[in-house]
């Protein structure tokens, strides 16, 4: 398993209370000595060098028996730690991440694209779905979703089916991979040469922890990617409704996901044909999207040659470590 000093220290850092991703950003910009951050860390927990390099042991270990698992861990300040996308604020930048296949997918260099939408997909939602996905592929784009049942699923599924590279963003640790039935498809997904990455290390402890984690999933869903699309949803509204119906929560990730790329400035799109989807309550997130926002783009039947290209186009905001922005938008 291959990780950095700077990446032990910064996952040690994070361990203790009162240090979280803010405190990080703030605070250290990767790479600093051992000393440096404990007198740093040492304002807030009057932790001594002992204490941290106990603890940093205690961590070496246990990712050491992660190994089987996981090809690496990377933190801010690592040569090969991606840039995230977009207008982010210092609590919700990741810090580290652990990794299991190509880390270089995530390179401000390649173009991705991430598809999210449904759980419960029905009518043509899929066939369209891999429709669009083919040809994101075919113009040299990798695909990113979060492993779910649906329309994550079906463009994981599709990548692969074009020859394409995908990445999955998980809420679990990667020697439990969230859903479980989804595991031959992770397996598939590195063995074709895409990615897996996470924040966690460690199991979830309650339902409340796991809900968390999912949120926190599905910001890295918009933060690593130049253009976000949403296939299908429920708006909240019709959410409830047919929660009720169905006795399951629906699709709250793909919304989500798609504010959180609001918030950042990232670029959303969304799959609509009017004449078939109107009356559709499985594109009423879609339809409320499209009046929120004139500028989103709207990938139809009749439209999906030149929108892909349109969207391929776009070249991403990118703000590092340091605050340096490089503004890279295209038209």
């Amino acid at each position: 398993m291959k990780y950095t000093q700077n990446a032990i220290n910064i996952l040690t850092a994070k361990s203790y209370k009162g240090i979280g991703n803010a405190w990080i950003v703030k605070n250290l910009t990767g790479n600093e000595s051992v000393d440096a951050i404990v007198s740093k860390i040492s304002n807030k927990t009057g932790i001594t060098i002992e204490d941290f390099e106990c603890k940093k042991k205690h961590f070496e270990k246990l990712i050491q028996k992660f190994e089987d698992f996981c090809d690496g861990l990377v933190a801010l300040g690592d040569p090969n730690f991606p840039k995230y996308r977009g207008n982010v604020k210092d609590s919700e930048q990741p810090v580290f991440l652990y990794y299991k296949g190509d880390i270089n997918l995530l390179n401000i260099d390649n173009k991705n694209i991430t598809v999210i939408g449904l759980l419960n997909p029905e009518g043509d939602i899929e066939e369209r779905e891999r429709k669009f996905v083919t040809e994101f592929v075919k113009n040299g784009a990798t695909i990113v979703s979060g492993l779910a049942f649906g329309c994550d699923s079906i463009s994981h599924r599709q990548a692969l089916d074009s020859n394409g590279k995908t990445v999955a963003i998980l809420p679990s640790p990667l020697n439990n991979i969230l859903p479980a039935r989804n595991k031959g498809l992770a397996h598939e997904i590195v063995v074709e040469g895409g990615l897996l990455i996470t924040e966690y290390g460690n199991d979830f402890k309650s339902a409340m922890e796991l809900s968390s984690r999912y949120k926190e999933r599905d910001r890295l869903q918009a933060l690593f990617c130049d253009t976000i699309i949403l296939a299908a949803s429920y708006a909240q509204d019709s959410a409830q409704y047919w929660d009720h119906l169905s006795g399951q929560k629906l699709d709250s990730g793909a919304r989500l996901a798609m504010g959180y790329a609001k918030d950042y400035n990232i670029p959303r799109a969304v799959m609509y044909d009017q004449n078939s989807d109107v009356n559709n309550p499985m594109f009423d997130l879609n339809r409320q999207l499209i009046k929120e926002q004139a500028n989103i783009s709207i990938i139809s039947q009749d439209n999906l040659l030149e929108t892909v290209k349109k969207i391929i186009a776009k070249k991403p905001d990118v703000k590092n470590k340091t605050g340096y922005q490089a503004r890279l938008f295209g038209s």
